[in-house]
């Protein structure tokens, strides 16, 4: 059928699209982020003979030591370098957290039971319901990593021509859910994990001890969850949907869940039961094995449920994904689990070449003192103009969307912000849970309108399926207002949650 509601941009392009081709140019002339931390690595290697040279300084605000700028272009410094450059890849945090993450995810993934799930849940779904459905799933499905961004899309167009909506409209909400909602989730998932790495090496610039658990802003991310979804499906039928109009396109059937699928299905439905049901078990008696044995607590960092996180998240995926697998046939020996798991650990391969420049840019951030009394001044600053907390937090917010503009990685952005923010914001009274927060925020809202984030691309191909003439400055245009929206509510939600002084997550107040 020919689309008779034709959304192919106007020839004039608005002030707006040339903004937005401006942004992408720009974006474009920045040099991969491997080349990027290697450019950092050696400005802070020269930023500290300078400031060592000048004999800048900060006095410490709780143990009251003078600090000052350590000069690593020395003999002692290029020796420290060189000894410690295995060490600091080694010993770098995020690595192992994520890595181990992947053993789970990437089973499930790689098995067909993410996409199996995503379409025996949405397959089904009739009238005006398929709208907050769609938007609560792909906000959900980034527990399954990038996933959602692959799946969700084309799957909402599928879904919203079958109730008679424009299926681009159904595409771009999808979309848009699963990009701005990157940092909302009622489970504690491998994205939690990667944050908190970052955050904990921060946080202990100002106190060594200090720790910071997967799980600090659950709580908080639980009720974003609840409320992206309300926004997300407001703007949606409020704003886009009457904005695009109906359209009349051909429409590809949903490819239906195979029987041997469904069998894997309620086979992984068993098995995280079960799962569940034993880590319940190691955790509600008062003396059960998941419990700090001293104090019995179960949500303190040193609690051996708390430590345990990652390798609960991990086996919380690898579990049902290994019994799906096995039941609809797609893992029939121990061989197809060893070749799955390569598979998916090859596809870390960049993240892991990028993890060792990293390493070494953090390290020399540290070793220099840079980062600890950008932290002390910054706050000192801070405080003398006297800026209300939630002014802070906001600005924060919206510094984070403007870089994520430029730089979709949300690892590599936190391991430049967090050495700073974290340590900054501890000294003003804040814990790290708060700082970490107000930066997942900034990562996400603007992962929606971004032409520099890698699923964009993709998401324009998806598109041109349904009308070949759209353009990038159609999509980014109609999507816009859930950026705006996301920004203006979860804006409110931060502050309001600030002002309640409500705990961000387990053992994770807002003051320290």
């Amino acid at each position: 059928m020919k689309n008779t509601n034709s959304v192919t941009p106007k020839k004039k392009r608005s002030g707006f699209d040339k903004f937005l081709d401006f942004i992408e140019k720009a974006g474009n002339k920045l040099p991969e982020p491997l080349t990027l931390f290697v450019w950092l690595a050696g400005f802070a290697v020269l930023i500290s003979l300078v400031g060592s040279l000048s004999g800048i300084s900060a006095v410490h605000p709780l143990t009251k030591e003078t600090i000052k700028v350590v000069n690593l272009f020395s003999k002692s410094g290029i020796q420290k370098m060189l000894m410690n450059a295995v060490g600091n890849f080694a010993g770098f945090p995020p690595l192992g957290l994520v890595l181990t993450c992947i053993l789970g995810v990437g089973l499930a993934e790689k098995t067909g039971l993410f996409s199996a799930l995503l379409r025996k849940t949405l397959g089904n779904v009739k009238g005006s319901k398929v709208v907050i459905i769609v938007i609560f799933t792909s906000i959900m499905a980034n527990a399954a990593a990038d996933t959602g961004f692959i799946v969700m899309p084309p799957l909402a167009a599928m879904l919203f021509a079958a109730v008679g909506m424009n299926p681009i409209v159904g595409m771009m909400a999808a979309y848009a859910a699963v990009a701005g909602g990157f940092s909302a989730n009622l489970i504690v998932n491998s994205l939690d994990v990667l944050v908190v790495g970052f955050t904990q090496k921060a946080a202990e610039m100002v106190d060594p001890s200090f720790g910071v658990n997967p799980a600090c802003n659950w709580y908080f991310l639980i009720v974003s969850t609840f409320i992206l979804t309300f926004v997300a499906t407001w703007v949606t039928v409020k704003v886009v949907a009457p904005r695009m109009g109906m359209g009349d396109y051909n429409i590809e059937k949903v490819e239906e869940v195979t029987d041997k699928e469904v069998k894997g299905l309620k086979a992984a439905g068993i098995a995280t039961l079960v799962f569940i049901g034993v880590i319940l078990a190691l955790a509600i008696p008062s003396n059960g094995l998941l419990r700090e044995p001293e104090t019995g607590s179960l949500l303190s960092f040193s609690s051996p449920m708390m430590k345990s996180l990652v390798v609960l998240i991990t086996l919380l995926f690898f579990i049902p994904g290994y019994t799906f697998g096995k039941v609809s046939g797609k893992i029939k020996s121990d061989k197809d689990v060893v070749s799955i798991l390569g598979q998916a650990m090859s596809e870390m391969g960049p993240y892991i070449v990028l993890s060792f420049v990293i390493a070494q840019f953090i390290n020399y951030f540290n070793w220099s003192n840079l980062g600890i009394i950008m932290a002390i001044k910054g706050a000192d600053f801070l405080k003398a103009i006297g800026a209300p907390t939630p002014v802070l937090l906001v600005l924060f917010i919206i510094i984070s969307g403007i870089i994520n503009i430029f730089v979709g990685s949300c690892s590599a952005k936190w391991a430049i912000l967090s050495p700073i923010f974290v340590p900054m914001f501890m000294f003003l009274g804040f814990h790290p849970a708060l700082t970490q927060m107000a930066y997942r925020i900034g990562d996400s809202i603007t992962n929606v309108i971004t032409p520099l984030l890698p699923y964009f691309a993709i998401l324009v191909a998806f598109a041109k399926k349904y009308d070949k003439n759209i353009g990038m400055g159609t999509l980014i245009a109609n999507m816009l207002p859930y950026s705006i929206a996301f920004f203006i509510f979860w804006s409110i939600l931060i502050v309001a949650w600030y002002f309640l002084g409500l705990p961000l997550g387990p053992g994770s107040p807002i003051m320290l």
